[in-house]
């Protein structure tokens, strides 16, 4: 089992390829969609970039579903305005959020015109106290968190031997890959959702899935270990990345 293990034992699948990777995380998707409408009246969910994720959100475009409950935020983002070919939020809003009825109000982008990476951060975690106002001194617990890795081990903007993977005492912090700034959730705000959905293909994917899934490794060289969610984790990984883990 991955040592990234939650309260709960966590969901690994291994799907036959790609697209059946798709069609499972859907319904995954579309479950915790409708339980979080049933016991809380809204959804609250955080968007993942990458090529990955976009035939998910496509295939969410074609549901129906009460947009006007969906609260949508990003994990992490390129410091790039959002029609630059790179942003994550663009992605998601041309693949899926544009042609939905989800509330203007209720799409929370990550601000990339801000004077600095640092303010952006700032001003995003206020946007998420101010949806979360019960949250004032707590963090924030989102229904679902969409998450990547990297061939690397990184997932959201969290880069193998950098300053964001130690911040504890934030929401929303700078990532940085090779001097670029990304903006990212914490590890904490990670870590406090509700369910935890990685989409892993490919087999550039399988040396650091292997030391993701280790008993024993380096969470600073392999980040995603660092996610262990206080609600449902899911992996679901296509054959190619699953190929090298003995489940």
């Amino acid at each position: 089992m991955p040592s990234t293990s939650s309260v709960n034992p966590p969901h690994v699948e291994i799907l036959p390829n790609k697209a059946a990777l798709i069609e499972r995380s859907l319904t995954v998707v579309l479950s915790v969609i409708n339980d979080a409408i049933a016991e809380r009246d809204r959804c609250t969910l955080a968007l993942a970039g990458g090529s990955t994720p976009k035939p998910l959100y496509e295939a969410l475009a074609q549901q129906d579903l009460p947009w006007q409950k969906l609260y949508i935020f990003w994990g992490d983002e390129r410091y790039v305005p959002i029609d630059h070919p790179d942003s994550n939020a663009g992605m998601a809003k041309a693949a899926w959020l544009d042609q939905v009825a989800i509330p203007l109000g209720q799409i929370f982008p990550m601000p990339t015109q801000a004077k600095d990476p640092e303010t952006a951060a700032h001003q995003y975690e206020q946007t998420l106290r101010a949806v979360f106002p019960e949250a004032t001194e707590t963090v924030p617990q989102l229904d679902l968190i969409l998450l990547g890795m990297g061939d690397d081990g990184h997932t959201a903007s969290l880069f193998p031997h950098t300053e964001a993977l130690n911040v504890r005492d934030r929401l929303i912090t700078v990532g940085n890959k090779d001097g670029q700034p990304r903006i990212t959730f914490t590890v904490p705000l990670i870590n406090r959702a509700r369910s935890v959905l990685f989409l892993t293909a490919g087999a550039n994917k399988q040396q650091a899935l292997s030391q993701v899934f280790a008993a024993e490794a380096d969470s600073e060289m392999y980040p995603s270990r660092l996610i262990q969610p206080e609600g449902e984790l899911w992996w679901l990984l296509d054959s190619e990345a699953g190929a090298a883990l003995n489940l």
